[in-house]
């Protein structure tokens, strides 16, 4: 038995690494998937600002009002940019080939990032873009060094700068990045702007799995039910076997 953990955990590994951004310490994202005001504002900042690049092409503009309180006329006024039908999949016009001439790889579809990333790495990610010049569009990130992606949510956040420190390692003197500052604000304040990337991660796990919340509901009843049949099939059994020595 003890082999068979073992060999599980060993299959698990790499996921959670993956899972937990390569060493990188992720700040807890902490969403509520039952608060509609938080997805609704989320559903307007990923259409404001991330719909234009990356697509959720598996979430249709219709079963996101029904799942998220609102109504198809408040979708199609309000959320609706680039499709005329509530009914049509969040698609964006731009070409992989084109996305890929302008930012070096076309921009991935999001309609599973959460559940590939995990919530507390998009979290993570989306606040922590620094300034670095060397990089094609000017910023770099913690949790994706090197990333090829403009930072969307700087006016939103402002700029933030690198700070780092001297360590020593095997006998070498090197910099390491220790933090960030904020070197110019945004219109958010850096406790707004924590909200506002917290409700489009709540969407974005959403998006990831819009039927989750069902299905947890409908495991805790599974499970309810199996604990009340196995106290009755234990009843019969001693009932069935109580003649037999």
């Amino acid at each position: 038995m003890r082999k068979i953990i073992l060999s599980f955990l060993l299959v698990l590994l790499p996921t959670l690494t993956f899972a937990a951004g390569g060493g990188v310490h992720l700040d807890k994202a902490d969403i509520d998937l039952h608060n509609n005001q938080s997805l609704q504002r989320g559903a307007k900042l990923f259409m404001n600002y991330c719909l234009s690049c990356h697509s959720a092409q598996f979430q249709r503009y219709n079963r996101m009002a029904r799942d998220i309180g609102l109504t198809d006329d408040q979708v199609i006024e309000n959320l609706m940019f680039a499709s005329d039908k509530v009914g049509s999949t969040m698609t964006i016009a731009m070409s992989r080939a084109d996305g890929k001439a302008w930012f070096g790889a076309a921009p991935p579809d999001l309609s599973l990032v959460a559940r590939s990333r995990g919530a507390d790495w998009l979290y993570t990610y989306l606040r922590t873009f620094y300034v670095d010049e060397s990089r094609p569009f000017g910023v770099n990130n913690v949790v994706f060094p090197s990333v090829g992606m403009p930072n969307v949510l700087w006016e939103l956040q402002g700029v933030q700068k690198p700070v780092f420190k001297t360590v020593e390692h095997d006998g070498e003197s090197k910099e390491v990045l220790d933090h960030l500052e904020l070197a110019e604000p945004g219109t958010r304040t850096p406790a707004e702007f924590d909200k506002d990337v917290r409700d489009l991660v709540a969407f974005l796990a959403y998006v990831s799995e819009p039927v989750q919340l069902e299905r947890k509901a409908l495991g805790v009843k599974v499970i309810l039910f199996l604990l009340v049949f196995l106290v009755v099939a234990y009843l019969l059994k001693k009932e069935f076997w109580k003649d037999i020595h």
